[in-house]
């Protein structure tokens, strides 16, 4: 406990430095793999504080790597710092989902730890991790081995409820094109082969095969073009659609089904089909109940209680997801705890997510991810019953 007072001194005393990157992140809100300046700062007070820091991470301009310390075990903590579009009159970009929050918190953690490093063995890792919210930088840095020489990768959100539990759904981005052939549609309408009636297809056979999906799973979708003239039989339409579901392979199955009811309207119709993926996969959460159970006692010794660790369904999908097929995760919410009902991404939540009730849990949750990564660092066999419960679960022997 010792060392966690020490800890708690030092994120004390940074408290300041912690809220600037919050609030430097907030008022300078960038759409995803847009996020300059955020990593200009964020690279600037790495580097200020002696991390060495990979720019251009993974071929991502807006992605980095940096890192403190020598050997192992490595313990990764990742920002995320891209905005979500259209806030306000002018419908700009806003953090109404926190990402200046998670930045915060995470670089803070790593600060903090990078001041004890007498303390233990280890490196401290802390990663720019963009475009959370659209394609998912993780993703391509889970596919290129980022993670392979980590031990144990933090991350903490703010939200409605203190949750250890939380879930994700594996979510797959399907973009179908159909091309027909144009045709007057009042004079020779039977010239023409109607490329929305095959999305009108799609759109039915989906609502169909809603009636025979789980619980749990989402199929959720727009037309993003629908023709160009109601006089003209339309010759190209495209949708998209979300497919989510609890888990990576009762996906690939609903995939596969989605995919193939737009074959058959495209036989129905006679026009051309293809599809491809618009954005990235991202797979579901997996959870350690040693992680979960580390990070709960460090919520409560930092006075963060009614913490759920029961976890309720998956509503929403994230990259995160990925890193924890590859990495023990721990995925944290922390409930900002204000009067007015209003929920992540809501244009009420902007006004909530870099205030003194944000700042408060702010420096709770460094203090709580820092001390469940010193546990971790200081002990060797917490850190092997986490990495056997995580070979475990994914059948790793």
């Amino acid at each position: 406990m010792e060392l966690k007072k020490e800890l708690y001194k030092i994120e004390d005393e940074l408290k300041k430095e912690i809220e600037g990157v919050s609030d430097y992140i907030f008022k300078n809100p960038e759409l995803g793999n847009e996020e300059y300046k955020a990593v200009e700062f964020l690279i600037k007070e790495l580097e200020k504080n002696n991390f060495r820091v990979e720019k251009n991470y993974c071929g991502m301009e807006t992605a980095f790597r940096a890192e403190i310390g020598e050997g192992s075990p490595k313990i990764a903590f990742l920002a995320e710092y891209d905005a979500l579009p259209g806030y306000g009159v002018e419908k700009k970009p806003g953090h109404a989902c926190g990402h200046n929050w998670i930045a915060a918190s995470t670089y803070g953690t790593a600060l903090v730890l990078s001041k004890m490093l007498d303390k233990f063995n280890g490196t401290i890792v802390f990663i720019g991790t963009p475009a959370e919210e659209t394609v998912g930088g993780k993703v391509p840095m889970v596919d290129s081995g980022t993670f392979n020489d980590v031990d144990v990768v933090f991350q903490m959100h703010l939200e409605s409820q203190n949750n250890i539990a939380c879930k994700t759904l594996a979510i797959d981005c399907i973009k179908f094109q159909f091309k027909g052939r144009a045709s007057h549609a009042a004079a020779h309408p039977e010239d023409g082969i109607n490329a929305l009636d095959a999305i009108n297809l799609v759109y039915a056979g989906i609502g169909c095969l809603r009636q025979h999906i789980t619980s749990d799973a989402r199929i959720h979708g727009i037309i993003t073009h629908g023709g160009d003239a109601p006089n003209t039989v339309p010759d190209f339409t495209e949708a998209r659609f979300h497919i989510r579901a609890n888990n990576r392979e009762y996906l690939n199955n609903l995939t596969e089904k989605v995919i193939n009811i737009a074959k058959g309207a495209s036989m129905m119709t006679g026009t051309e089909m293809s599809w491809e993926k618009f954005e990235n996969s991202f797979d579901n959460l997996v959870n350690l109940k040693s992680l979960q159970e580390l990070m709960k006692k460090n919520l409560l010794e930092v006075g963060i209680k009614n913490i759920q660790d029961e976890g309720k369904g998956a509503t929403g999908s994230s990259d995160i997801g990925n890193v924890s097929h590859v990495c023990p995760t721990m995925y944290t919410e922390v409930a900002l705890e204000i009067e007015e009902v209003c929920h992540v991404h809501d244009e009420a939540y902007l006004k909530y997510v870099n205030s003194k009730e944000a700042y408060d849990k702010l420096h709770r949750g460094v203090k709580a991810m820092g001390g469940s990564a010193l546990e971790i660092l200081t002990n060797k066999e917490l850190l092997e019953k986490i990495k056997k419960e995580w070979r475990e679960l994914k059948n790793i022997k």
